[in-house]
């Protein structure tokens, strides 16, 4: 898996770059999490994050990073989405890596639907496992989202279990139509079978910054 994803994402990365005729988008963006919760998973209390993100004609790649304490996080991760009328569908693929033990690699295939207000994601992906036996696991969420408010309801399988609720609202902060950042608010409920003890609710606010180039 880690083969294809990494072949994926170079194959998109090199097509927006060498394609005389696709215009190229390109972004960076930096925030803040007062609690890094990713999947229903706490990560870290007070988490600072940053990433690069660069599209063009449905094709996208990126890299994305975060402070979980012990090292950093970083992502890879490249595809292409596509409208159909009211429908979106995407396909592509994500490699998470850590700089220290916090925790070990994980690789994922990722597709998503869509329709106007709603979105299913799945990821189908393996874990490292800290040299111990490889661990396979699935991943899907569906969201509902209007007007910036959202709801989502998201679950493991297979070698991973438990899932989580996450309910919020997400803005831009504009003063005389110039945009300074966006915000974010979110309860979060995860279960005692995700969290491999007692079920936690938490808060969470987000601010974060994107530039454009």
């Amino acid at each position: 898996m880690k083969r294809i994803i990494l072949a994926a994402t170079l194959i998109v990365l090199l097509g927006m770059v060498s394609s005389p005729l696709l215009a190229v988008d390109m972004s960076a963006n930096i925030g803040y999490n007062s609690q890094y919760i990713y999947r229903g998973i706490p990560q870290k209390n007070s988490s600072a994050f940053g990433g690069f993100d660069i599209g063009g004609a449905g094709f996208y790649g990126g890299v994305w990073s975060a402070d979980v304490g012990d090292g950093i996080e970083i992502d890879y991760y490249g595809g292409y989405g596509f409208d159909v009328g009211d429908f979106n569908f995407g396909v592509g693929g994500t490699i998470y890596t850590y700089t220290g033990d916090f925790d070990d690699t994980y690789r994922e295939i990722n597709l998503s639907a869509g329709w106007k207000w709603f979105s299913f994601d799945a990821a189908i992906g393996n874990y490292d496992n800290f040299g111990g036996p490889k661990l396979d696991y699935q991943f899907y969420a569906i969201t509902a989202e209007y007007k910036g408010f959202y709801g989502k309801f998201g679950w493991f399988a297979d070698d991973f279990d438990g899932s989580y609720v996450e309910g919020g609202y997400g803005n831009t902060l504009t003063i005389q139509d110039t945009d300074l950042f966006d915000y974010a608010f979110a309860v979060i409920y995860s279960d005692s079978t995700l969290l491999g003890g007692e079920s936690d609710t938490n808060l969470v606010f987000t601010v974060s910054k994107t530039f454009d180039f």
